[in-house]
C-alpha cells in the first residue's frame, strides 16, 4: 500500500509538531508494508526533495505565504503527480490551499483527514473560508482527532462525529537516546539549582509571556528551549523586568535537550489559546517522566496531563496560578515523584509511536476495502 502526506511544511524546511506526526507516522507504518510520500511547499524544491527514514519528502515551489499560509501554483501539478501513484491520500490539517486543491483534484482516491487544529488565528478570514473548509471535510471518508478532548470542544468537529475517530500523537523513544553523563555534567554545573523545563517554538500562543510573568513571583529557575517570532520580544521583556532565573537557551542538540528533560524538575507548558490543539512536547514530558504543569484550554494539553494525576493544570492566562503550580511541585517531592511516575505510565499506555502506526495502519487496511 502507498500512502501520499499532505501538508504546507515538512522535513527539512521545518519539523514541529506536525512534521514530527507526519514522520512518526510514516516510519511506524513502514513496518506494516506501508510505503509513504509526503509533499510540502518549499523555498528550494529541488534541494529540499529527499529521502527520509525511508520515505520520500518531495516538495513543490513556495511562491508567498499571507495569514500563516503558503501559496504554490506548482503543488497542484505536484499532487495530482503523486497522488495517482498512492492508494490513500493523507491530509493534515489546517491549511486552506490544500483544500483547494483536493477540490479540484477531483481524486478518486480514498481519503484521510488528521485535524490537528481548529482555525483560530485567522478569525477575519474564516468567514471567506468556512465554506470551502466544510465542502472539503465532508468530502473526506474518514477523519482523525488526536485527542477526545478536541473532538468534545470543536465547533467544526462536530458537524462530523460519525466519521471521527481518535488517534493519540505519539513519540518514539528510540528518536530520544539518554544523554551521556558528561553532557548531564555540563548542565548540572551550568544550571546546579532546581529548574522547570519549557520546549517549544516560541510563538504567540505558547503563551510564553505568561510564563514569564509567572517568573517574577518565584526565584525558581526556568529554562527556554527553542526559538520563534516572538524570541526577541520576550527577551526584551525578561531584561527590562531583570529575570534573572529566566534562562533563553535557543535551539538545542537531541542530546543536549533530553539531558535537560533528565535533569529538570519539571515541565512547564503555559499554551492559553487553542492554537496549541495537543502539546507534543508534554509527551516528550511523560516519556522522561517528568510532572507536567499546563493550562485548561479545551484541547488535547488536558489529554496528556491529567489535573491531580500526571501534574497540574491551572487557567489559562493566569500568572500567578502558573506561579502557585511551579512552587507546589517544586516544594513536595513525594507528589512530584508520584506525578513523574503517573507520566511515565501514561506515555507508555497511550502515547507511544508503536501504537500510533498500529492504529493508523489499521484505519488505512479498512479504508482500502471499502
Amino acid at each position: 500500500m502507498r500512502v501520499l502526506h499532505f501538508f504546507k511544511t515538512y522535513w527539512p524546511d521545518t519539523f514541529g509538531g506536525v512534521e514530527r506526526t507526519i514522520h512518526a507516522i510514516a516510519k511506524g507504518t513502514a513496518d506494516y508494508g506501508i510505503q509513504s510520500d509526503v509533499l510540502s511547499l518549499s523555498r528550494a524544491p529541488e534541494q529540499n526533495t529527499r529521502e527520509f527514514d525511508g520515505h520520500m519528502a518531495h516538495k513543490a515551489k513556495l511562491d508567498f505565504e499571507f495569514a500563516s499560509t503558503g501559496f504554490s501554483r506548482e503543488v497542484f501539478g505536484k499532487f495530482r503527480e503523486l497522488s495517482e501513484r498512492a492508494d490513500i491520500v493523507h491530509y493534515h490539517f489546517p491549511w486552506p490551499v490544500m483544500d483547494v486543491v483536493h477540490l479540484t483534484s477531483r481524486l478518486k482516491k480514498p481519503t484521510i483527514v488528521t485535524y490537528h487544529s481548529d482555525v483560530v488565528k485567522q478569525r477575519l478570514l474564516l468567514p471567506l473560508y468556512r465554506p470551502i473548509m466544510h465542502r472539503f471535510l465532508a468530502s473526506i471518508d474518514s477523519i482523525v482527532a488526536t485527542s477526545p478532548n478536541y473532538v468534545a470542544t470543536s465547533d467544526v468537529l462536530q458537524h462530523y462525529k460519525a466519521k471521527t475517530t481518535v488517534i493519540p500523537l505519539g513519540l518514539d523513544e528510540r528518536d530520544y537516546p539518554r544523554a551521556p553523563e558528561d553532557v548531564k555534567a555540563r548542565w548540572r554545573a551550568r544550571y546546579p539549582k532546581p529548574f522547570f523545563l519549557f520546549v517549544g517554538v516560541l510563538r504567540y500562543y505558547k503563551g510564553v509571556h505568561i510564563l514569564l510573568e509567572a517568573a517574577k513571583k518565584t526565584e525558581l529557575d526556568i529554562l527556554l528551549v527553542g526559538e520563534g517570532p516572538m524570541e526577541a520580544s520576550l527577551k526584551a521583556y525578561a531584561k527590562e523586568h531583570n529575570l534573572g532565573n529566566v534562562h533563553f537557551l535557543g535551539a538545542l542538540s537531541d542530546a543536549d535537550k533530553s539531558a535537560l528533560l533528565e535533569l529538570s524538575t519539571g515541565f512547564v507548558f503555559p499554551s492559553h489559546l487553542r492554537s496549541e490543539a495537543f502539546g507534543l512536547s508534554l509527551v516528550e514530558a511523560a516519556m522522561f517522566g517528568k510532572p507536567m504543569i499546563s493550562c485548561e484550554i479545551g484541547t488535547g494539553t488536558s489529554f496528556v496531563n491529567t489535573h491531580g494525576t500526571t501534574g497540574l493544570v491551572v487557567k489559562p492566562n493566569d500568572p500567578s496560578a502558573l506561579a502557585a503550580a511551579i512552587t507546589h511541585i517544586a516544594d513536595n517531592g513525594e507528589e512530584r515523584a508520584r506525578y513523574g511516575d503517573r507520566a511515565r505510565a501514561a506515555y507508555l499506555e497511550k502515547f507511544t509511536a508503536a501504537d500510533l502506526a498500529a492504529r493508523y495502519a489499521k484505519l488505512y487496511s479498512d479504508l482500502s476495502v471499502r
